[in-house]
């Protein structure tokens, strides 16, 4: 999973990659501190890892990973070159999902490219840059479409889908929200990899004292919160600047400083939470005594496809997967215990795999 963070310069959004990714960005008072997207692969937490490898005496812990891109501080006319332009905007479109951090704090010792704190403004100038360049591209696909339709008729379905979408965001409306009619349409939609189609998180960026209540008393969360739900995206808040502290420290430490702060999890537990949410997205896991691993698959992925995850041949010769519930497995303490309860399940190619499952696929070379 590959997910790009956006933003107006100075919102933050270095400083949350840093924090994530430990990976030493640059985070300056400017604009346009970011020149390239810089890049971090972080591991999901899952407790559930540790208490496998433990079981099975792994000698080889692999969490999932997500893999975050930094890009460059958007500004009003980025689609049409302003700032550091198009060169940004080409690299979302590489990405599963956007972060969209969102300055909701005052203070006077950073500077806000538009001279005041205002969410819901700065949501819409990203928006519309984002929405600008989708248009581009759409134009020209639709000019190229309309007139091979003239002479290709099966083409004229399409057309006359990219016209409707034409009319739609040139109405000021995202991609997200385009009513697409059948399995076609779809097929047409998901090749455009339109940057406002993309799922968001948008990241309520809040001052010290307002983290531990979850901005709650800030009127620019209430207001995040109202437009990311109107059009189904996800929201969380976090403190950028605590969270680059939360990051220089050990997992005991984190713990203790978390209760201090009066916070529960970290802005990068709630991220990956809202992402999975987002993106639909679920773990099962493998191990044994040489490894165990989770693997990252969305809901309703059938066994044959979640063995293709580890490697092409496993789906190819799929036979059979062995399936037990990891709860079931830790309390039974073994494989074996957990089989002579009747808790190891043989599935077949229709099995749907759940969140949480220890998988054992057999399958023909």
């Amino acid at each position: 999973m590959k997910l790009g963070i956006v933003g107006l310069p100075n919102v933050g959004k270095s400083t949350l990659f840093n924090s994530l990714t430990k990976a030493g960005a640059l985070a300056a008072n400017y604009p346009f501190a970011t020149i390239d997207p810089n890049v971090g692969v972080v591991s999901v937490p899952d407790e559930r890892l540790k208490k496998l490898a433990d079981l099975y005496q792994s000698k080889k812990v692999t969490p999932a990973v997500i893999e975050f891109v930094d890009i460059a501080g958007l500004v009003k006319g980025a689609s049409k070159g302003e700032g550091l332009g198009n060169q940004f905007l080409a690299n979302i479109r590489e990405c599963d999902a956007i972060v969209h951090v969102v300055r909701c704090f005052e203070d006077t010792n950073i500077v806000h490219v538009d001279g005041s704190i205002d969410p819901l403004r700065d949501i819409e100038t990203i928006n519309l840059e984002l929405l600008f360049s989708d248009l581009e591209i759409l134009e020209r696909r639709y000019a190229k479409t309309s007139k091979a339709a003239r002479m290709d008729k099966s083409l004229q379905k399409e057309a006359a889908m990219q016209e409707r979408l034409k009319e739609h965001m040139e109405a000021g409306n995202s991609a997200r929200t385009f009513e697409l009619l059948d399995e076609d349409e779809e097929a047409y939609f998901k090749e455009y990899g339109l940057l406002t189609a993309k799922p968001v998180i948008y990241a309520a960026n809040v001052s010290e004292d307002e983290v531990a209540n979850d901005g709650a008393d800030n009127a620019g969360v209430a207001a995040v919160r109202e437009f990311a739900a109107k059009e189904g995206s996800e929201v969380f808040v976090i403190c950028a600047e605590i969270e680059q502290e939360i990051a220089e420290l050990d997992d005991d430490e984190k713990a203790m400083f978390l209760e201090e702060l009066g916070m529960k999890e970290s802005g990068l537990d709630k991220l990956i939470k809202a992402s999975y949410s987002l993106l639909g997205l679920i773990s099962y896991l493998t191990s044994g005594e040489d490894e165990t691993r989770a693997w990252t698959i969305t809901k309703g992925t059938k066994a044959p496809q979640a063995a293709g995850k580890i490697h092409t041949d496993f789906e190819r010769g799929f036979i059979k997967a062995e399936v037990v519930n990891f709860q079931d497995l830790l309390d039974c303490g073994s494989t074996a215990a957990a089989k002579e309860k009747g808790l190891v399940r043989v599935e077949g190619k229709e099995y749907v795999v759940q969140d949480g499952d220890v998988i054992l696929f057999r399958f023909n070379v």
